[in-house]
């Protein structure tokens, strides 16, 4: 036998041997797993009512959020897609006060069934065919909640852009901005803001000599920023600056004493999946309502403006407030401050209405006084909604379950919602989208939602007239 046989031969017998011994060893490995008794998962841990903390290095957590963007966003879309066209389909003979075109529907996609198939089905049949076509919204990125500001805000205000998610409603199914500003106290002056985004380095120069010295002062509260869950100088943070621009003002989601539909997550329930996503309403015509809060039936604007600190700022939880910094107002000076001003924010003129709030005959269109009849009529809207300013003060429980199945979307638990605040409708044209956490984009949706859920069974025309009379409110 050659030199190079025997080596071959030897190396043969080498890996031979080999992997008789990794076949022992593996058939003893797996006789001593099959010894063992199994391995239970990890327990779920149970929820809890307070707000984890963040331990990680805000560098870890910035890099992953960023890299993990796109994706949420594109969940987001596809989920608002789903559900709606989204394309721009405006009015351009209906305008808001500063010019902006109001957004036109119905945009809920339907499923198999037409409007008028749906009018006419019960609760239970929607319910068992999944049809229902205005389900509770979750926030874009449910599990992590927060304040989300629209992206036309964000170019004048960069400090308010968070890494780890964007605004997910177009902006045409907004409001305009900046909105303008109306004055209980000086009607004359009609638009005070002068098309400007009010600031705390505007006010002053704005509003010097129209308004009180304890108005001034509850303004310039009002437009200076605070600490919160998401803009704070923590490493516990969702914006990138750390340069002394953290927080947000209460101006910045009640854009001008308005609103500019940004959300976040109502701070006041337990667990995460069962918080609901919250549109920011309208502050115009504080003066006349009697509960604040889409849910909360606090009784006061002194309380609401309060209440805000440890709520929306904070979701709630004062352990988490104490580390990034809760500003603490005091009741007596600077919440009744920032109440006397807030308190003065006036609806938009309504030149159709007679000092009753009714429309004027004189000056109403047919569609829109055929709409004003089925208001206080067939569509039952004014039950809730009574003049001068459309609203009773009062909260209702429309009971929507009654149309689908409880389930999880998005992260968040479509269930119950409990009952919402009856919003004034005065200038109603001006704050889209709709409904407490925004799921109607249009007045056009509110009227189907509400024929819906109130079993109302109108026309399509009647729906139409109906739409006309509230855009003249």
């Amino acid at each position: 036998m050659t030199t190079n046989a025997r080596t071959t031969s030897l190396m043969v017998v080498i890996l031979a041997l080999a992997l008789a011994a990794s076949f022992l060893v593996a058939t003893s490995a797996g006789a001593q797993d099959r010894s063992r008794p199994p391995q239970n998962p990890p327990p779920k841990e149970p929820p809890s009512s307070f707000m984890p903390v963040i331990e990680e290095p805000f560098e870890v957590v910035m890099r992953r959020d960023k890299e993990n963007k796109s994706r949420v966003m594109a969940a987001a879309t596809r989920r608002l897609e789903d559900r709606y066209d989204l394309a721009r389909h405006v009015d351009p003979d209906v305008k808001m006060t500063r010019g902006k075109p109001i957004p036109v529907g119905p945009t809920a996609r339907l499923k198999g069934v037409t409007w008028e198939q749906l009018g006419r089905m019960s609760p239970e049949e929607i319910r068992a065919k999944g049809v229902f076509p205005y389900l509770p919204l979750p926030h874009v990125a449910h599990a992590v909640g927060g304040m989300v500001f629209p992206q036309t805000h964000i170019k004048q205000q960069p400090r308010l852009e968070r890494f780890d998610m964007d605004f997910d409603i177009p902006d045409h199914f907004l409001p305009e901005f900046p909105p303008a500003i109306f004055l209980t106290t000086r009607p004359d002056l009609g638009d005070v803001s002068k098309g400007q985004l009010v600031t705390v380095n505007n006010f002053y120069e704005l509003f010097n000599g129209i308004l009180n010295p304890k108005q001034l002062d509850g303004l310039r509260l009002l437009v200076t920023q605070f600490p919160q869950q998401q803009f704070n100088a923590t490493a516990d943070r969702k914006t990138e600056r750390n340069d002394g621009m953290q927080g947000v003002a209460c101006f910045d989601c009640h854009v001008n004493g308005h609103t500019n539909g940004a959300f976040h997550l109502v701070g006041d329930i337990r667990p995460q999946e069962n918080r609901r996503r919250i549109e920011t309403p309208s502050l115009r015509g504080v003066n006349i309502q009697r509960l604040f809060g889409s849910q909360r039936a606090l009784k006061t604007v002194e309380d609401f403006t309060e209440f805000e600190q440890r709520a929306a700022y904070f979701d709630g939880d004062p352990v988490i407030a104490t580390k990034k910094g809760i500003n603490i107002l005091d009741r007596g000076h600077q919440v009744h401050e920032m109440s006397e001003f807030q308190e003065i924010l006036d609806f938009p003129p309504a030149p159709k209405l007679s000092v009753y709030g009714r429309l004027d005959p004189k000056k109403a269109t047919p569609a829109e006084m055929r709409g004003e009849e089925l208001f206080f009529g067939k569509a039952t809207c004014s039950q809730c909604h009574t003049p001068p300013f459309y609203t009773d003060n009062l909260m209702h429980d429309l009971m929507v379950e009654r149309f689908y199945i409880p389930r999880m979307e998005g992260g968040m638990m479509i269930t119950k919602q409990g009952p919402i605040k009856t919003f004034p409708l005065r200038g109603i044209k001006e704050s889209p989208p709709y409904l407490h956490d925004g799921r109607l984009l249009t007045l056009e949706d509110t009227v189907e939602f509400f024929n819906l859920v109130l079993q109302l069974g109108l026309a399509p025309g009647e729906k139409s007239d109906l739409v006309q009379f509230m855009r003249a409110l």
